[in-house]
């Protein structure tokens, strides 16, 4: 099975919130979740607009789960891209 972390859509009309989770490929943008780790909200004046448990991300990129570009963007600016390469590498 190929699992990816990407984005759910949440909110209304012109207001979204997005959720980010961990789903099987084949599911539907929307659709069925095996977990969620954290949330991004775009709309969000403030700089703390992303909240992320990077322990299960971290787990989850180990596992072989690839994010998509805008998740990756996303864990890169929270270090956890970082966190995961040295570990991958051994050091």
């Amino acid at each position: 099975m190929a699992v990816k972390l990407r984005l759910t859509r949440m909110g209304s009309k012109r207001n979204p919130y997005y959720r980010i989770v961990v789903a099987d490929s084949r599911s539907p943008r929307d659709g069925r979740i095996i977990e969620q780790i954290g949330s991004y909200n775009p709309v969000s004046k403030d700089e703390n607009n992303v909240t992320l448990d990077e322990e299960k991300a971290l787990e989850w990129l180990q596992h072989g789960a690839k994010p998509s570009d805008t998740v990756r963007n996303i864990l890169s600016n929270k270090g956890i891209m970082e966190r995961y390469h040295n570990a991958k590498l051994g050091k």
